[in-house]
């Protein structure tokens, strides 16, 4: 007898059948028998992706397992592998959830038994962001940092700048890398307060704000079944709840194995599900995470309410809701060293900067956020920094004080 793990909305469970032998038809045929979800409900593929799809049209486009004829041997389907499963519908289960006494012939319910009770975790269809554009060039800096010089072996971060729109269409024009220990597994934010006021009143003069946080998976995790792991989680979900934005966005560059053998990174944009954020500001997550703890389960200081089971360990995808991903090339540069990576930056650098666009006007030249947050450093963050951000918003002449102050700094190398 062979066992398959089937993952769902409603969780992990798993179904017998004869062997590996048998095809897409009869093991849906199984999958009705045993999990009472009809057949002609069920979408079944190996891509874990299909469980991040809003609606049945997104069901779709996972073909893999359309065929009915076609035998799971042919997509290396053994004992023990993991098929992912989608449907339509509500689902009955047979036998009904086990009942608990309460009152006066059983145990007593407290509050907080029936506010739990109320907790549903469920998939949140849709996004408050319609879609994240990514200026190209400070996605490229991002993503050629952790592929050539991390060689995508530990994790980094940083938090994305830019704009919103009324209808919830979020664009990204600078990254901010703040301090940081990145490992394999983890990210630590080693967090600078006077540099993230100096970015802020950047942000402010260039009529921008922080809108996100990115980070990178590591190579390791390509091999993982998830598509964030319960730190991951919790780290998105503590930005997501600080940030007090409803389009806030989470975005993952990871690298993957293309079908010639050769690596893609890819960027995948989401948002934390109000669900998640809720649980996160009311402390229902478990914040302690050992090494024997299952990375694709969030665990949970209470039971919530997942499909129809009670359960304190939820399947984080479950708190993801996917968001459109676009590109534009924006009004910054990013050609200047970016801050709090492997070697400092100095004044030399801002001399060869300088230097090397000297043809250009002097307010074109210092377009480039993480210049204006190295000459931040020596500027009055409450006053002259905005001010300063302003005039590369608006293109317009940079007053001479500022002018002499930056040549003069380049000239000290």
């Amino acid at each position: 007898m062979t066992m398959l793990r089937v993952r769902s909305r409603d969780g992990l469970e798993r179904v017998s059948v004869d062997g590996p032998h048998i095809t897409v038809s009869q093991l849906k045929t199984l999958i009705q028998d045993q999990l009472q979800i009809p057949i002609h409900n069920q979408t079944l593929s190996t891509n874990r992706n299909l469980l991040l799809a809003k609606s049945p049209s997104g069901f779709l486009a996972f073909t893999d397992m359309a065929d009915p004829n076609l035998r799971i041997s042919s997509l290396n389907l053994a004992h023990g592998s993991m098929v992912y499963l989608a449907y339509e519908g509500e689902r009955t289960i047979r036998g009904g959830p086990a009942v608990t006494p309460a009152g006066s012939f059983g145990r007593k319910m407290t509050v907080e038994d029936l506010i739990a009770r109320q907790m549903r975790v469920g998939r949140q269809e849709k996004a408050h962001c319609d879609s994240v554009s990514f200026d190209r060039d400070c996605a490229n800096a991002f993503q050629h940092f952790v592929n050539e010089s991390l060689a995508f072996a530990v994790k980094r971060g940083g938090f994305m700048y830019g704009n919103v729109s009324e209808d919830g269409q979020v664009e990204v024009n600078f990254i901010y890398e703040p301090p940081q220990q990145g490992m394999e597994d983890n990210l630590i934010l080693m967090r600078d307060s006077e540099e993230e006021k100096r970015v802020d009143a950047i942000a402010l003069g260039l009529g921008m704000r922080r809108v996100g946080f990115i980070f990178n998976q590591t190579v390791t995790q390509d091999k993982k079944e998830y598509t964030l792991s319960n730190v991951e989680v919790l780290l998105a979900a503590q930005l997501h709840a600080e940030s007090e934005l409803k389009e806030w966005v989470t975005a993952v560059v990871k690298l993957e194995i293309n079908e010639d053998g050769g690596a893609d990174v890819h960027f995948e944009p989401f948002q934390m599900s109000d669900m998640c954020v809720r649980l996160f500001k009311e402390g229902w997550f478990e914040t302690e995470i050992g090494p024997e703890d299952d990375p694709k389960l969030s665990k949970l200081k209470k039971e919530v309410v997942v499909g129809v089971k009670d359960v304190k360990e939820v399947d984080n995808d479950f708190f993801l809701v996917l968001v459109k991903i676009l590109d534009h090339q924006g009004p910054l540069s990013c050609t200047f060293p970016i801050e709090n990576r492997n070697t400092q930056t100095t004044m030399r650098a801002l001399k060869t900067h300088m230097e090397r666009a000297r043809s250009l006007p002097f307010v074109k030249r210092i377009s480039d956020f993480h210049l204006l947050l190295f000459v931040a450093q020596f500027l009055d963050v409450s006053s002259d920094v905005p001010a300063l951000a302003e005039c590369v918003r608006l293109q317009s002449h940079v007053p001479e004080g500022y002018e002499l102050l930056i040549d003069s700094m380049a000239n000290t190398s």
